[in-house]
């Protein structure tokens, strides 16, 4: 029995030692007024799609690690809940994260959520975004967000991202770099 435990705080620091080590893998994370990265993924209703189709669209690209986890899902419902007021700035939200379509189509299903999650299984979009965790024993795409223009080009990326208080962050963002509409004449 004590050899037990003592095998149990072994694997525990293990664990421990190998989160706290986790580290981001892949390119530098596109900063403000770079080219986002194109990319083409698979989203939960199974279909393909890719950032240069949005065009025209601003885009928030929101990474985060897994679907179905408390963290996951308090930012995921808050992005759903604001979801009207993203769409009246000419905004799409597209979710991202390592698990697959079918995933995606269950979390979406029992959160109510009506924007795209994109199925990143090989985590190559996560990488280009540097938005990969590599925590030894796997990988998760981190919990970052790229605020990209209607051109492709970002305009903001968030890197320590509060889930509870995020969508609320990156809709009053929008609002800052939107043109303001100049006042009709009379």
């Amino acid at each position: 029995m004590k050899m037990l435990a003592i095998f149990a705080a072994i694997i525990a620091v293990l664990v421990a030692a190998m989160v706290v080590r986790a580290r981001h893998i892949g390119a530098k994370a596109p900063s403000s007024g770079m080219p986002a990265p194109d990319f083409t993924l698979n989203s939960q209703d199974g279909k393909s799609l890719s950032l240069r189709d949005l065009r025209g669209k601003w885009v928030v690209l929101y990474f985060y690690p897994k679907d179905f986890t408390s963290g996951c899902t308090v930012e995921a419902r808050n992005f759903q809940r604001d979801l009207s007021q993203f769409e009246l700035t000419n905004a799409v939200i597209l979710g991202v994260s390592g698990q697959d379509e079918n995933s995606h189509q269950k979390f979406c299903a029992k959160e109510g959520l009506h924007f795209k999650l994109l199925a990143d299984t090989n985590y190559q979009v996560s990488s280009a975004y540097d938005s990969l965790l590599n925590l030894g024993i796997g990988k998760l795409s981190a919990r970052h967000t790229f605020l990209i223009d209607p051109d492709g080009v970002v305009r903001k990326n968030y890197l320590n991202v509060n889930a509870g208080q995020h969508s609320a962050e990156v809709l009053n963002d929008l609002a800052q770099l939107q043109p303001r509409s100049a006042p009709a004449k009379n």
